[in-house]
């Protein structure tokens, strides 16, 4: 899908109707998985797209993709975010979404979510951050390494273990 109109050299010929209702899901999960609170997820979306708006004539499309740019946009929110507010809440706490379960069903998951919390406390930064971006707002490797100047292959290799350890540990 092609946000640029042919020929297209920056973003005033972007079709920010289509990027949005694309990406907000996206960006927004990005958060979630990032800060764990709708609320705050919800603003530092608005945020991103803000600053997007804001900084549409310095986007270079000989740069980056378009989504790149926009990724790498909310990657700066969420780091600003952090250094504000001195702290970070788990991965696990982007899964409060009620789902229509059982009661009883919700007491495991609950059991499941805290136990997941423990073991992603356990894992760096870097690994909960690429974790965010692949599950969170489903990026695919090569879309990672571009936000994060890392190589596809140390994208992958950093995610393969950062599983295999949530995996061993659970």
């Amino acid at each position: 899908m092609s946000w640029l109109w042919p020929n297209a050299t920056s973003t005033s010929e972007v079709d920010w109707d289509a990027v949005y209702a694309r990406e907000l899901p996206r960006i927004y999960n990005y958060f979630r998985y990032r800060i764990g609170d709708d609320a705050v997820a919800e603003d530092l979306t608005s945020a991103t797209f803000e600053k997007a708006w804001r900084a549409r004539d310095s986007y270079r499309r000989d740069a980056a993709k378009f989504s790149t740019w926009l990724y790498a946009i909310a990657r700066n929110v969420a780091i600003d975010h952090f250094r504000r507010s001195g702290r970070e809440l788990p991965l696990e706490s982007a899964a409060d979404v009620a789902t229509g379960s059982t009661p009883e069903d919700e007491v495991l998951r609950t059991g499941d979510l805290d136990r997941l919390e423990l073991l992603m406390a356990g894992l760096g930064e870097r690994e909960r951050e690429l974790l965010a971006f692949k599950y969170g707002a489903e990026l695919t490797n090569r879309e990672i390494a571009k936000v994060t100047k890392l190589s596809e292959s140390n994208v992958g290799t950093i995610l393969h273990r950062a599983v295999a350890t949530l995996r061993s540990r659970w």
